[in-house]
């Protein structure tokens, strides 16, 4: 077989398939160039939460954050381990603990330094209380809103 013969069968099974033409015209670079893609809808549903916060002049005495580093400690058996649980800094946690204790009229935790036992911290049961409280307001809010958050979410795009 002669070498034109060769590169012309191999320029023949390249060529571009009758669907597509070689040329692409400057009218549809620029259209797909003008076009936006079209808005994907979210794949989640909106969130509603609640952030109740009470402060005492500008601190913030008792937040979200606090209540849920309260169930760390609870759950894990020291702020140590309720910070790594909870991708926070032992020094972050133990601030946010001690800022808790000093706004309370009762601390919230009890910690025991480490040793051969290994330390650890407890809830009081001011610390159980401020969880059960706080959970429990937020859920009545939840539920007395229910309706109005509802029809506000449904303003929202899909």
């Amino acid at each position: 077989m002669c070498r034109s013969r060769v590169n012309k069968e191999r320029a023949a099974s390249r060529e571009t398939p009758p669907h597509r033409s070689k040329a692409t015209p400057a009218s549809a670079i620029l259209s797909l160039m003008v076009k936006t893609p079209a808005p994907r809808p979210s794949p989640h549903a909106p969130e509603v939460r609640f952030r109740l916060r009470i402060t005492r002049d500008d601190a913030i005495a008792l937040g979200p954050g606090k209540v849920t580093l309260l169930e760390a400690v609870r759950d894990q058996g020291s702020i140590s381990a309720a910070a790594r649980s909870l991708d926070m800094s032992y020094r972050r946690a133990w601030m946010l603990m001690d800022q808790l204790n000093q706004s309370l009229s009762s601390p919230a935790t009890i910690s025991e330094h480490g040793g051969n036992t290994g330390g650890g911290s407890v809830l009081t049961p001011v610390g159980e209380e401020i969880i059960r409280l706080y959970r429990a307001i937020e859920a009545q809010a939840y539920a007395s809103c229910a309706d109005q958050l509802g029809a506000l979410t449904g303003l929202l795009k899909r």
